[in-house]
């Protein structure tokens, strides 16, 4: 064991967690690097599977589903074992289902069928992507019980900024490499990753609730099940809008790519300086805020065209920054009795939610598209009112936020985080919110 024992002196590591923690949370952010370029690619291939493969927006968007399927599936299951099997195990597990994913996505049609395949690889990666987050948000926490919210702000960095990474090697390479090729860039931080994992000593489960039984019995909070829903509409707001950027902009005038890169460089910006606004607004407060800007933005994707989305992009990733992050590390403070699980299944409803959302995102695009056709429109002109229109119904998700995070920043005033030790030592007492100060 290398753990050093926290003994209250400034630099040390709190009590059991291992020394090599910040490689584990280097290693938790290539992870995560991993997981949103399989996004960002992936949504900047779609013409090119509709090309090859022959498949419509319908079709694409079940495709598209399934890593948001295996998301929660992973996040639900790896909830439950946390506690029993650690986030070693998670990791590793992560590592397999990437590589499986990535190599049956790139031999797409040699062992099903092409729309099989893609089926069957996306769902590889989204129990990948699901373990991640299953393994890597409860380990942070573990690893940092005085600054959770800053530091999984900081992880959380490296979605947005994969997204960067994945979106501008599709802009560049994508007519030297093809979609087979872009797909295989991914190998390269997959490898990092298990790299930086193998033969390391992860933490033990001491800074956060680790009783199964308790964890469940926090499940019952209303104010957990209300976060729980909110989730589902946070991530079907950031998510509906990324992950069909390609499709929905492709007329607009802008580049769809340079705006997933845009919108992901200002939102790992956001993140990595986190800690200073979290703690002037508070949690509640920034999910206000949050909700406002990205009505305010996605309503404006839908009215502008040309130079002007690139602003109006601006405004969406300012209003989507904090959603994800912050959410979680609003369980792991005020409803910390739900330990790992809590967060897993938070992150899980975010994500299940989109195996809805994206095949009825992909049909309204098809309806709106011919529609428009049957009114005359042709061409870019047909693609264009499409997508306006597709954003114009998707800015409601956002409408709805506001009056939900509105109503839970005037019930959360005055609350304050519960400490994870109080937990710990007491978790039948801490089942009210802010209860423990």
């Amino acid at each position: 064991m290398s753990t050093i024992i926290d003994n209250g002196a400034p630099g040390r590591v709190p009590a059991g967690v291992p020394a090599n923690r910040d490689r584990l949370f280097l290693a938790a952010c290539v992870a995560l690097i991993v997981t949103s370029m399989t996004f960002a690619i992936r949504a900047g291939i779609l013409k090119d599977l509709t090309v090859e493969f022959g498949l419509d927006n319908t079709q694409l968007g079940y495709v598209n589903s399934m890593a948001f399927l295996g998301f929660p599936i992973a996040m639900i299951v790896g909830g439950l074992l946390y506690n029993s099997i650690g986030p070693k195990l998670m990791m590793y597990s992560a590592f397999v289902f990437h590589m499986l994913g990535l190599v049956l996505t790139i031999f797409a049609g040699e062992v099903f069928g092409p729309y099989a395949d893609l089926l069957i690889s996306t769902l590889f990666i989204g129990l990948a992507n699901g373990s991640v987050e299953a393994g890597c948000n409860p380990m942070i926490s573990d690893m940092f019980p005085d600054k959770q919210t800053q530091m999984l702000n900081k992880f959380h960095v490296w979605f947005p900024g994969g997204i960067v990474i994945g979106s501008l090697i599709g802009y560049f390479f994508s007519a030297t490499l093809g979609w087979q090729g872009l797909i295989a860039t991914m190998f390269v931080p997959t490898i990092l990753y298990a790299v930086l994992i193998f033969g390391q000593e992860f933490p033990r489960s001491e800074n956060i609730e680790s009783n199964t039984g308790a964890n469940i019995a926090g499940l019952f909070n209303p104010l957990f099940l209300f976060i729980a829903l909110c989730m589902t509409l946070t991530a079907a707001t950031e998510f509906s809008t990324t992950q069909w950027v390609e499709k929905i902009l492709s007329a607009s005038g802008a580049q769809p790519l340079i705006v997933l890169a845009l919108v992901s460089g200002i939102m790992a910006t956001g993140r990595f300086f986190a800690g200073p606004i979290i703690h002037r607004f508070n949690p509640t407060g920034v999910l206000w805020v949050s909700a406002v800007l990205s009505a305010l933005g996605i309503y404006l994707l839908s009215t502008l065209s040309g130079g002007a989305v690139y602003g109006a992009a601006v405004v969406f990733a300012l209003g989507v920054c904090y959603f994800w992050p912050t959410m979680i590390g609003f369980v792991g403070e005020y409803i910390p009795q739900t330990g790992a699980l809590g967060m897993s299944l938070v992150g899980g409803a975010g994500m299940f939610s989109m195996t809805i959302w994206n095949p009825v995102i992909g049909g309204w695009l098809d309806e709106a598209k011919a529609t428009a056709e049957a009114s005359g429109l042709t061409g870019l002109e047909a693609e264009a009112l499409a997508g306006q229109e597709t954003l114009g119904a998707m800015v409601w998700l956002p409408i709805i936020l506001i009056v939900l995070f509105g109503g839970l920043y005037f019930y959360m005033k005055g609350k304050r985080p519960v400490p994870a030790s109080a937990v710990v030592l007491d978790a039948e007492a801490m089942s009210q919110p802010g209860s423990a100060r």
